[in-house]
C-alpha cells in the first residue's frame, strides 16, 4: 500500500504532465493533516489563472485520486 506522500506524488506527475503543455510545473511542498502544500512553478508562478488552476484542476485531481486529501493551498 503506498503512502499518502507516494500517492499524492504520483498524482501530481499525471498533473505535471498537463501543465507542461504550457510552460507550467507543480512542486509538492508539504502535506500536514489532509492539506497538501504546492508551489507553482515556471508560467503557472505568474498566470492570473494559477488559483483557478489550482481549485480547478490540481485540487480537484488530488481530491478525486488520494483518499484523505481535504485541501490544496499554494505557498
Amino acid at each position: 500500500m503506498q503512502s499518502m506522500k507516494e500517492e499524492v506524488e504520483s498524482t501530481l506527475e499525471s498533473i505535471r504532465n498537463v501543465l507542461r503543455i504550457e510552460g507550467g510545473d507543480v512542486e509538492l511542498v508539504d502535506i500536514n493533516d489532509g492539506v497538501v502544500y504546492v508551489k507553482l512553478t515556471g508560467s503557472c508562478a505568474g498566470c492570473p489563472f494559477s488559483q483557478m488552476t489550482l481549485r480547478n484542476f490540481v485540487e480537484r485531481e488530488l481530491k478525486k485520486n488520494v483518499s484523505g486529501v481535504k485541501a490544496v493551498e499554494s505557498v
